[in-house]
């Protein structure tokens, strides 16, 4: 059962890597729409694969559990082990890929914060960013 659970769990992390590369890909074509329709399915794969984690470590506890006296290594047979290095291999791609979306995501919010302030400039009161009283949409000059 274990083994079954580790490859479920390797294809909804590779999906999941998948999704996440369409969407950078998305991002700097500025095609946002395509990117929030796979919203939902991308939370889906989460979902699923934080299931599949659980029911991973819920089956490496009882192999724990019932030999107490046994090391992991021991328990799992070589498919397992292959299995569990491979997912180990993904989660650390999905760190990366995860890291370059983060930053090109941060890069849009800020030029976005950038022209919205241009347009609508803001002060600070307290904690909160307020529209500037001399804020003014449209300027016009003679």
């Amino acid at each position: 059962m274990l083994s079954h659970h580790l490859k479920n769990a390797l294809v909804d992390l590779k999906d999941i890597i998948e999704i996440t590369e369409s969407d950078m890909a998305d991002i700097k074509e500025a095609d946002h729409e395509s990117q929030f329709a796979r919203l939902p399915l991308k939370e889906d794969k989460i979902k699923s694969f934080e299931q599949k984690k659980a029911m991973i470590d819920y089956e490496i506890s009882t192999l724990m559990t019932t030999s107490p006296d046994k090391d992991l290594p021991e328990l799992l047979n070589e498919e397992q082990h292959q299995l569990l290095e491979e997912l180990k291999v993904e989660l650390s791609n999905l760190r990366e890929v995860n890291k370059k979306y983060a930053k090109l995501v941060l890069s849009v919010s800020n030029l976005y914060n950038t022209f919205l302030e241009r347009l609508v400039p803001t002060e600070m009161q307290g904690y909160n960013r307020v529209a500037s009283k001399e804020a003014s949409i449209l300027e016009v000059r003679v």
